[in-house]
């Protein structure tokens, strides 16, 4: 007698059904910059923090889970992120102005926070017009560019913990320091308060522009994350890139930037293999030559294929 096939559970059956959206082996290469990458076992748009916090609260503790923003500083490994992928979008991309704060949900792109500010002569998030993120990721890594970052005007945030206890967020309880917060690693942020001052609206959208025009002379705009290593202190990481002859260097479909060498690029084709190879490789190049660890700034996320 022929046994009757069975199909393996999927994660997805055993979660909690929230008013968001959930969705099974999604792919996540597509919504990430460099275009390349696996999937999510399960993608979870929560509707608003309250949808998020009560299905973290009945997720069972077993199920890892991870946060994924724009995609920008971010690579998804081949073999794909296991449990939840959570993604903040709808519900969570609002931003506002309450006196000389800016609120901004962790959705919201670091741009439009900048150009919320400017729109109500608010000066002081110019430099959130540098950084191709969303306001969840800037305050996970203290994010920064243009001679600003998080640390400098956050006023107060609030997270969503493992067990979905929603939290008020001071300054103290980030821990900042160079593209690094000490916050707790399960804690989602879900929006932020941040502090401006009054200022002429040409003199910022002057500055704004100048950051776009020197973003746009200085950096690809092709497939890539962004920067891809800390500056190590005293230096800059693309000088050290360079001094190891790594402009230009290849694996695969994996290059690194001819016009800004701490960026890497996707030619069209590369798989995530290819990035990460090529940059450790960098790191490889760099210590052997100069002595000093690179360090990496991009997110890697999931598990090799």
């Amino acid at each position: 007698m022929m046994a009757l096939a069975t199909s393996k559970p999927h994660l997805i059956d055993r979660l909690p059904r929230p008013r968001g959206r959930l969705t099974a082996d999604a792919p996540l290469g597509p919504q990430t910059w460099f275009r390349a990458g696996g999937s999510a076992e399960v993608l979870f748009r929560p509707a608003d923090v309250e949808d998020l916090s009560g299905f973290l609260a009945s997720l069972q503790p077993d199920v890892p889970v991870t946060v994924l923003g724009v995609g920008s500083n971010l690579l998804v490994r081949d073999g794909g992120v296991r449990g939840v992928v959570i993604r903040l979008m709808r519900g969570f991309t609002n931003v506002s102005v309450e006196g000389h704060e800016v609120i901004a949900g962790a959705g919201a792109p670091d741009l439009n926070v900048a150009l919320t500010a400017r729109d109500h002569a608010l000066a002081g998030l110019e430099f959130l017009s540098g950084i191709p993120g969303t306001i969840g990721g800037a305050l996970r890594m203290n994010a920064g560019a243009y001679q600003g970052d998080l640390s400098q005007v956050l006023v107060s945030a609030e997270a969503v913990d493992r067990s979905g206890k929603v939290r008020a967020v001071g300054v103290a309880d980030m821990g900042f320091s160079y593209r690094h917060s000490e916050a707790p690693a399960d804690w989602i942020f879900t929006s932020a308060r941040l502090r401006a001052t009054p200022g002429d609206q040409l003199a910022i959208a002057r500055r704004i522009a100048e950051i776009d025009a020197a973003r746009t002379d200085t950096q690809p705009r092709s497939r890539t994350g962004g920067s891809t290593f800390v500056n190590p202190p005293g230096h800059k990481a693309w000088e050290l890139i360079d001094r190891a002859g790594c402009r230009g260097l290849r694996i695969g479909e994996a290059q690194v930037s001819e016009k800004h060498c701490n960026f890497l690029i996707n030619l069209g084709a590369g798989t995530a293999t290819d990035i990460e190879a090529l940059g450790e490789e960098v790191r490889r190049r760099v210590l052997d030559k100069t002595g000093v660890q690179l360090e990496w700034e991009i997110r890697r996320v999931g598990v090799a294929p």
